[in-house]
């Protein structure tokens, strides 16, 4: 696992929480749960080891558009897996801990750790309730941190409004894909495609349930 990839995403959630206390207006549109992850050009999130050196690159000055996206949610969910890596990593003092500003959901099956990291809701609840749930309350948009896993099963549920899907000009070869493997066939709508001059491309597509 790159260290300087995960302390660059644990510093962006927590800088990037200036913009968050906007008020939301009663009219705001539904929240939607938008997966928002970066690949290889061979659709890989991450070397089968879980290390993503492949993403240690100069960023552009708008950190290819995620800090905008950032200012646009409150909430993120991540995976089991994901989180342990985090906490793994605050452990060693290479990455910043969870963004309190925003909102920390974890699905586990497993006993959380205890006392929980600071900001950090544990859950094992059906998705589909625990969704409905979420978006019932007032906010702004849910960031799906993933992994694989826990993208799977919110796209199988049919709780995965958006993608933006960043693909890295770098082919890995073999690694854990962005979504976990099963039967499904799932039609997207592209909503937007933009290209920056470091090769990266960042595909917008809407969930066509």
């Amino acid at each position: 696992m790159a260290i300087s990839s995960l302390s660059r995403l644990m510093e962006t959630l927590r800088h990037s929480a200036l913009g968050l206390n906007h008020v939301c207006s009663d009219m705001a549109p539904k929240r939607k749960i938008i997966a928002s992850i970066a690949v290889s050009a061979d659709g890989f999130i991450a070397r089968p080891d879980g290390a993503f050196d492949w993403l240690d690159r100069p960023r552009p000055k708008d950190n290819y558009g995620m800090d905008v996206f950032y200012k646009s949610i409150d909430t993120i969910l991540w995976g089991r897996k994901t989180c342990d890596m985090a906490l793994e990593f605050q452990k060693k003092g290479t990455a910043p801990g969870f963004d309190t500003s925003v909102k920390n959901y974890v699905f586990t099956r497993t006993p959380p750790p205890s006392p929980p990291p600071a900001g950090v809701e544990f859950v094992n609840e059906p998705i589909k309730a625990f969704a409905t749930s979420l978006r019932a309350k007032k906010g702004k948009d849910i960031w799906m941190m993933g992994g694989a896993g826990i993208i799977a099963s919110f796209l199988d549920e049919g709780e995965i409004d958006e993608f933006i899907i960043s693909v890295v000009p770098v082919f890995i070869g073999e690694g854990i894909p962005l979504i976990a493997p099963r039967h499904r066939t799932v039609p997207l709508n592209l909503l937007n495609c933009t290209k920056f001059p470091d090769g990266v491309v960042k595909l917008h597509y809407a969930v066509r349930n």
